[in-house]
């Protein structure tokens, strides 16, 4: 009996059906709540429909993967203890972690919004993170300002 080898390379994630994009998937997925993959499928394609409605000249596929694109980061602080007391570290950031805390960043600003429905909050999210705006920019604007002021500790970065 053959077993197929899993691999870290996302060769499992399938894509989606729609866009055939396994980014897409994967934010898919990291937006499923108790394994409830069809609302979050819906909540994400009429957050695509809406972005579509206002940027025509784009398709919302590459709104979506420029709004990730910039809210990914290309550092972070990690705590590094030496000698007795703790430093914040900056160092760079590895880019599948880089695209996961992107995902997380923009899905927590969504439902940071009260008040409208998740797909409205959703799209409107994504067009600030593609204007280079918006809580999960900020987050990212955030964690580079605390890696530059903390930047005389990168030697520490072993």
């Amino acid at each position: 009996m053959a077993f197929k080898k899993w691999t870290h390379s996302g060769e499992q994630l399938r894509p989606d059906s729609k866009y055939n994009s396994r980014l897409i998937s994967k934010f898919i997925n990291c937006m499923m709540w108790s394994g409830k993959k069809t609302v979050a499928q819906k909540i994400f394609y009429d957050a695509l429909d809406q972005i579509s409605n206002k940027v025509k000249d784009t398709p919302p596929n590459e709104v979506f993967e420029r709004a990730l694109e910039n809210v990914r980061p290309s550092v972070q602080i990690r705590s590094k203890r030496v000698g007795g007391s703790n430093y914040q570290v900056p160092m760079s950031v590895n880019p599948r972690r880089a695209q996961s805390l992107a995902i997380r960043w923009v899905l927590d600003a969504a439902r940071a919004k009260k008040g409208r429905p998740m797909a409205q909050r959703l799209a409107s999210e994504l067009l600030d993170a593609y204007n280079n705006s918006g809580a999960a920019v900020t987050t990212k604007e955030n964690v580079h300002r605390m890696a530059d002021a903390n930047k005389a500790f990168a030697h520490f970065a072993w």
